[in-house]
Order: structure tokens, then C-alpha cells, then sequence
């Protein structure tokens, strides 16, 4: 845990840009953060990248002000079980 986490438009990722560790895609309309998905390599698996991402997102919408659209599964469920989280999430 503790990996740093990197930003590129749409995209936040652990590891190299070109074969990353984790994942989250999103695209930003008008107030909303749409999270589409969120992957993490198999052999980086159970290490909690996946939630780290997902908070560093939570923590992107609070800073600028956007409310979140969990499409994807997995930020849906983190986000939905995180009860600190509900204050973004998209009614």
C-alpha cells in the first residue's frame, strides 16, 4: 500500500504509464466524475491497489468539486460500502 499514484487525463495509475500496476478510468462531465473502470494486473492483485485508486478519486472529486458516477462495478460496491464516500457519490 502507499504506492504513488499518477494522474494523465482521464486516467489516474500506479506503475509505468505503458504496462501500469492499477488503473481508474474517467471522464469528467460538467460537474460529475463518470468512472468507467478500474483494473489491476493480476499478478498486483490483493494488495489494495484497487481501493487506493478509488480513494485518491474520491479525494480528486472533493478537491474539485464534482460529484461521482461509479459505472464501473468495483468503484460502485467500494464506493457504496465507504460511508465517508456518500457525500460525492451522484444521486
Amino acid at each position: 500500500m502507499g504506492q504513488e499514484i499518477q494522474e494523465k487525463q482521464g486516467t489516474f495509475f500506479i506503475g509505468q504509464e505503458e504496462d501500469p500496476k492499477a488503473q481508474l478510468l474517467f471522464e469528467e462531465n460538467e460537474n460529475t466524475m463518470v468512472i468507467t473502470s478500474t483494473f489491476v494486473a493480476p499478478s498486483e492483485r490483493e494488495q489494495g491497489f484497487g481501493g487506493e485508486l478509488i480513494d485518491y478519486a474520491v479525494n480528486y472529486a472533493r478537491k474539485h468539486k464534482l460529484k461521482i458516477d461509479p459505472v464501473c462495478s468495483f468503484a460502485r460496491e467500494v464506493i457504496d460500502h465507504t460511508p465517508e464516500y456518500q457525500v460525492v457519490l451522484k444521486e
